[in-house]
């Protein structure tokens, strides 16, 4: 069963808010087994819904359409469905009732102008509400059903929940879709595509897809079985070979992030992790905390942006900071000593950089120092960032992560040694 997603209002193209809806639909479309082929957002005009609904019936065996069910003027979708559908618009008393029954259980005074949500086009049949006032509408346009639901998110999750998809499972039988993500860092999408380049020639069932940002790449593979078992067995040889092929640069298998990962070689490992942040501001002190159970492995984050900061809390030397500069590996490798000394950690992250737009210290916008220090270990990385603050800022958390990550491992360091 192929399924399209048409997402109405305006304030979706304006960019004012992100179209969770379609996201939300698409990932419970896939679990039953139903694969979505294209989303779809207009604005509210009443010629560009109806061609886009037209447009998407005319290849779709199912349409979910959401938006624009409300009381107000800009709420034109039954006219648009009714339009495209060639039925009248008709009233339902029931639907009337129902509406100032709500109204009245709230408490509320209803304006007249709800009741245009008991218009509905003639012959459609009408999905109640419990939350809000708006029906919803399933209607047959040549041998495609096209649902309509409310905006709302809530709204339209409950009738999604309680009608649109058992329906739809029921009609399309049983069939399941799963997916795994294989995620790595310190190597390009490019190479990423290289590497598995047969596999994403040669899989049908299941899929390879690729999507790269934040500092990492992810390798998304997909199969649909006819049950949720039978999609994760079809996955299981694929992701070991993908994992394979990647490397030291894969992270995990299971989509976790990073500091998920970090923190579970922490954990198994016995250790504890402190840091010294500059660029990041305790951005990498909030991803690290953000994992439940971080109080057994991570002991803190000094946050030392000045220079000041740098030597009287975490002993950077009035010489390094007069020479190599504040972004370096001398003046990192030092903010790492400091933390480990700070805090009494087995394991300290130190990271500093200019985070642009502007030069800093001395150094271009997106360069970057990671240190590492551990007992026998001392390790800097530098690398450039493209892209503004926030991705500089990410690719330093990224690349300090990773550092700590591949120590934990046993994997080698990128960029090799550099001398205490």
């Amino acid at each position: 069963m192929r399924a399209e997603v048409v997402g109405v209002g305006t304030e979706l193209l304006l960019g004012q808010i992100p179209n969770t809806n379609a996201q939300w639909i698409s990932e419970r479309l896939a679990e039953i087994g139903v694969d979505v082929l294209y989303h779809q957002v207009v604005g509210d005009n009443p010629e560009r819904i109806a061609e886009a609904l037209r447009h998407a019936l005319s290849h779709a065996d199912v349409v979910i359409v959401t938006g624009g069910l409300g009381p107000t003027q800009d709420d034109i979708t039954r006219q648009a469905v009714a339009g495209v559908a060639g039925a009248r618009m008709v009233r339902r008393p029931e639907l009337e009732d129902m509406i100032r029954a709500k109204f009245a259980r709230a408490g509320r005074t209803m304006s007249e102008s709800n009741l245009v949500q008991a218009e509905v086009p003639e012959g459609a049949r009408v999905i109640t509400p419990d939350r809000g006032t708006a029906p919803g509408l399933a209607v047959e346009i040549e041998r495609t059903r096209l649902y309509a639901l409310p905006g709302v998110p809530a709204e339209m999750r409950e009738m999604m929940e309680g009608t649109v998809l058992r329906e739809l499972s029921s009609l399309a039988g049983p069939a399941s879709i799963a997916s795994r993500v294989v995620r790595c860092v310190g190597i390009p999408e490019s190479r990423v595509a290289e590497l598995t380049d047969d596999l994403f020639r040669a899989s049908a069932n299941p899929t390879v897809a690729y999507l790269a940002g934040g500092g990492e790449v992810k390798v998304r593979l997909t199969a649909k079985a006819r049950s949720h078992g039978d999609a994760e067995a079809l996955l299981e040889p694929l992701v070991e070979e993908v994992a394979r092929r990647l490397g030291d640069h894969a992270f995990t298998t299971t989509d976790e992030e990073l500091e998920e990962t970090v923190g579970r070689l922490l954990r198994d490992g016995g250790k504890t992790l402190a840091c010294a942040e500059s660029l990041t501001g305790g951005e990498l002190g909030a991803r690290i905390t953000s994992v439940p159970g971080a109080s057994d492995y991570f002991l803190g984050s000094a946050v030392c942006y000045s220079p000041r900061a740098k030597r009287e809390i975490l002993g950077v030397s009035q010489e390094t900071i007069d020479g190599p500069g504040l972004v370096s590996a001398e003046c990192a490798r030092e903010m790492a000593a400091g933390a480990r000394r700070l805090f009494g950690a087995d394991v300290a992250l130190a990271l500093t950089g200019a985070a642009g737009p502007q030069p800093h210290a001395g150094a271009e916008p997106g360069q970057i120092w990671a240190a590492l220090e551990a007992e026998g270990v001392s390790h800097q990385r530098g690398l450039r960032s493209p892209g503004d603050r926030d991705l500089v800022r990410r690719w330093a958390e990224q690349a300090g992560l990773d550092l700590v990550r591949r120590h934990l491992q046993g994997a080698p360091l990128p960029n090799g040694p550099r001398p205490p």
